[in-house]
């Protein structure tokens, strides 16, 4: 056994195929975390391009910013972005009517027994005094400002409340991540991969033709090509998880256009005829998109849709886009990982494109192996990215399923089949007003019940302790009206949204 180990040889020359978003943030954390230790080598061609319109996040990105030693400063100079407190949903349960899904949380812990949002339901079952839940978010009320501060450290403050994110320039993180990349070793090829060896009895990667003649080798491979998937697909026939029986919307058509007025800290998430559309703002222009099902209208009539409802003049032509909701039915397979694109696409409702990128890259660090590649840590990564897929689709699924709109292709998506699991968070919400998540959601227990309740989901009864009148001698309403005053004035001392921007990129 000893002697088996001595002879597992740390692995040498790793290969990325493919540049973009997913490439370029893959060699930035590989080699941060790996330094010299490996040789790394990415491919990509500028021939192919890239999808380049994901331009929303959520927090996490702060972190895997922060792993790399980027400043948060450096960041939005290069990538002309701009802070995101939370999503807009407009028209989402019928015509007119909106809900915010907030970063950070609602209200205050003013008891260590009972989370506020209890307190707050039981309210809606009985006095109906407290107003809705927006008025409980210090990420809501700064957002309808077009204010923005960074939380504060300290609990005893409603700052402490609120979290945020980025909206920015998905090329031109990629072209900053290329620059700290190549400064830390990584070798650019430019080159389209023309063939791809396969060792003929194990079926590992052995190697990459180029159409330019030049051959790669390498021990392990990152498949970062989009939705072709290369390697993963092309070469290895991996296999496809279709979802389109859950999430059906299987075309996009996207336009910048130029900003108008203030640049406002949330992404605003529109429902159109046979999809939704986004709007999400940047410092030089506005980033706009419509995600349809061409079953309910064309490619030609969703660009007219789009572009009769830009904010600006359009900056750039239509980029229409296909692709098929759904996963890779093994994202590690042998030697090589798909990231990004390769691995799978949800539709970008609730900006997890760039975050599934950033989780499946952390997954392989904590896995990274050897070169002798021990199958447990490829069905490890596939079993928990497999779970991670499926608890975001489930919560993007429950964005549809409560609408009330008359469209047909909104009916439909009231009437889904949904998966057992969502089916008894909706239960556990209705029956018992519980939010019941496993441990490891991206989406927290605010991000559910800002979904649930936006989209008309109503409990029959609140959580027992709920019940209680007063907290240490303060009427519960007493304490309502004590964090909407703290979140007014916390809001009215914050600087507006492009002077903060300003601020970060003054500081060094």
């Amino acid at each position: 056994m000893l002697e088996k180990h001595m002879n597992d040889k740390p692995i040498e020359k790793l290969a990325i195929i493919g540049g973009g978003s997913a490439g370029w943030m893959t060699a930035a954390a590989l080699s941060n975390a790996l330094g010299k230790s490996v040789d790394i080598t990415l491919i990509e061609s500028e021939a192919i391009g890239t999808v380049g319109v994901g331009e929303a996040t959520i927090p996490p990105i702060r972190q895997f910013n922060e792993r790399l030693g980027i400043s948060e400063g450096d960041f939005l100079r290069a990538t002309q972005g701009s802070f995101k407190l939370g999503i807009e949903f407009a028209g989402w349960t019928k015509e007119g009517e909106t809900y915010f899904h907030p970063f950070g949380h609602y209200g205050a812990d003013f008891d260590v027994h009972v989370p506020f949002h209890h307190y707050w339901l039981a309210d809606q079952l009985t006095e109906q005094k407290a107003g809705p839940l927006d008025d409980f978010s210090i990420c809501y009320a700064a957002s309808k400002a077009g204010r923005f501060s960074h939380p504060n450290r300290d609990p005893r403050q409603i700052q402490s409340r609120l979290d945020y994110a980025y909206h920015f320039d998905a090329t031109l993180y990629a072209q900053y991540l290329r620059a700290y990349s190549e400064k830390r070793g990584v070798t650019r090829i430019e080159g389209r991969v023309d063939n791809v060896r396969l060792h003929p009895e194990t079926g590992y990667i052995l190697g990459a033709d180029l159409s330019e003649g030049q051959t790669i080798d390498a021990d392990f491979f990152i498949d970062c090509t989009g939705f072709i998937a290369v390697l993963i697909e092309k070469a290895m026939k991996t296999g496809y998880e279709d979802w389109s029986e859950w999430l059906p919307c299987n075309r996009a058509v996207a336009i910048p256009c130029e900003s108008t007025g203030d640049i406002l800290p949330y992404t605003r998430s529109t429902c159109r005829k046979a999809g939704w559309q986004w709007r999400i703002p940047l410092q030089h222009r506005t980033g706009n998109g419509y995600v349809y099902c061409d079953a309910f209208t064309t490619p030609e009539e969703a660009e007219t849709t789009l572009r009769d409802t830009l904010d600006g003049a359009p900056m750039a032509e239509a980029k229409h886009l296909r692709f098929v909701t759904g996963r890779r039915k093994k994202f590690w397979n042998k030697n090589c990982v798909a990231i990004g694109l390769s691995a799978g696409f949800m539709e970008p409702l609730e900006s997890t494109s760039l975050h599934l990128i950033q989780s499946g890259i952390m997954r392989l660090l904590t896995l990274f192996p050897s070169r002798n590649i021990s199958p447990l840590l490829a069905e490890e990564y596939n079993k928990v990215t497999t779970e991670e897929y499926e608890r975001i689709r489930d919560f993007l699924v429950l964005h549809y399923i409560a609408n009330e709109r008359e469209e047909p292709f909104w009916k439909k998506m009231a009437a889904l089949d949904i998966s057992e699991t969502l089916q008894f968070k909706i239960d556990h919400f209705q029956e018992n007003g519980l939010i019941s998540l496993d441990a490891r959601e991206l989406f927290g227990k605010p991000s559910w019940l800002a979904v649930m309740v936006g989209q008309g989901l109503t409990p029959k009864r609140a959580p027992g302790l709920s019940s209680r009148a007063d907290i240490r001698g303060i009427p519960v309403a007493q304490r309502f009206e004590q964090v909407k005053n703290a979140i007014r004035s916390a809001t009215d001392a914050m600087p507006t949204h492009s002077q903060a921007i300003q601020a970060m990129m003054k500081a060094r």
